[in-house]
């Protein structure tokens, strides 16, 4: 079994960390308790260049840093119609051959990390044929860059129904998207998108796969679901947390029923721009009763363990020199995140952190809270303890 975050980006993307260089998130991608990382941004040349010289090469399409964690190639790329795909590489060839097709529809293909392609879905894939690699939407439902708010379905953007794998996105979950039919061959995959290294941002959602080994064959073997190969598990942040999960203002975050958005021809009483939510994206593209096919996985909410403490200590920061020292104590305690918010018995978590810590993970794990959705652009609020409301913006996490 390994744990892969497919989606992150570079330094070299916009709106992103200084930090987020191939040594420091091996570092804290060890401390999370991933395996195999996405690179990001593989078509920026000053990024390959980076990556390159951080790992060794395994095999074509697999790379380790000298820390233990590997590496595939990927990138997220915007299309003509501002849609976003992630693709993965099978080799530095084929990223070099990619960038040779693209080199003269990219404005922005060595000054931006996540480039915009003037090209549209279907040539997109195409292209990506070509140099077999693998394409599906980023963050399927949200209301500004992806596939679902420009098409209804994925052959009016790829001419084709046969897409390996869609990116549910934070304000998104299994038991929403699989109330679309033809969405039930597509594997799902769950992504931290991250734009900083640190572990309450990287891996905040992540897949965890069954393999034959941790290489990029094997990899893309479990997303067709080939060999014995498959996902087993989908781990993201409660969707209701996403910063687009509801129809609500831009400017002010007032939630809105989407009849009522559209009543108001989508202006706020604020004047603000209404954006429709995820929920409501999702609700007009239902086209069956919720129905998991059989391949599906687990679904398990959980929020970074960070949010957790400070939430449970009463504090405002994961910064925060008591949080930073239990999320330590915790992490070395039973070697990694993900462990302890998804794995760790509840007696093993109360001998090193206390009953109160112990109770507050568990109640998370069952799911024993209360949150506040988010929308228009502002993360949800969560209630770790229902009778004690002390909330939480994840706007200060992510």
């Amino acid at each position: 079994m390994i744990n892969v975050d497919f989606h992150i980006h570079s330094k070299y993307s916009g709106g992103t960390s200084n930090n987020m260089e191939i040594p420091v998130i091996a570092e804290q991608s060890i401390f999370k308790g991933l395996n195999t990382i996405g690179s990001g941004d593989c078509l920026n040349k000053n990024w390959l260049d980076h990556f390159k010289s951080s790992v060794k090469k395994i095999d074509e399409g697999t790379f380790e840093h000298k820390s233990g964690i590997r590496f595939i190639l990927t990138t997220e790329v915007e299309d003509q119609k501002r849609v976003h795909h992630v693709i993965l590489f099978p080799s530095l060839s084929a990223v070099e051959e990619f960038r040779h097709y693209v080199q003269n529809k990219s404005p922005n293909l060595d000054t931006d990390g996540r480039c915009n392609i003037n090209l549209a879905g279907d040539e997109l894939l195409d292209l990506v044929n070509q140099i077999d690699g693998l394409i599906g939407p980023s963050h399927a439902f949200t209301p500004w860059t992806s596939i679902y708010k420009e098409y209804d379905s994925l052959e009016d953007c790829y001419k084709t129904k046969n897409i390996p794998f869609l990116e549910l996105g934070l304000s998104a979950d299994t038991q929403m998207a699989d109330c679309i039919s033809e969405l039930k061959d597509v594997t799902f995959m769950t992504n931290s998108d991250a734009h900083s290294p640190w572990p309450h941002r990287i891996g905040r959602e992540f897949n965890r796969l069954k393999v034959k080994d941790n290489t990029y064959d094997e990899i893309v073997n479990a997303i067709r679901r080939r060999g014995g190969n498959q996902f087993v598990l989908n781990v993201g942040i409660d969707p209701d947390l996403g910063k687009y999960h509801m129809t609500a203002c831009t400017r002010c975050f007032k939630k809105y029923p989407w009849k009522k958005a559209v009543e108001t021809k989508y202006r706020c009483t604020c004047g603000g721009l209404i954006k429709k939510g995820v929920v409501d994206r999702i609700t007009e593209l239902c086209d069956q009763e919720i129905t998991h096919p059989p391949h599906r996985p687990k679904y398990i909410k959980t929020i970074p363990l960070a949010e957790i403490l400070v939430q449970s200590l009463g504090l405002a920061s994961v910064n925060s020199k008591k949080v930073q020292d239990l999320w330590k104590l915790l992490v070395q305690s039973f070697k990694n995140e993900i462990n302890v918010l998804i794995i760790t018995p509840k007696d093993e978590l109360e001998r090193v952190a206390g009953e109160k810590i112990s109770q507050a993970i568990i109640d998370f794990r069952e799911g024993n809270i209360h949150i506040e959705p988010g929308g228009g652009g502002m993360y949800g609020k969560v209630f770790l303890n229902k009778k004690d409301r002390n909330q939480s913006s994840l706007d200060k996490f992510f």
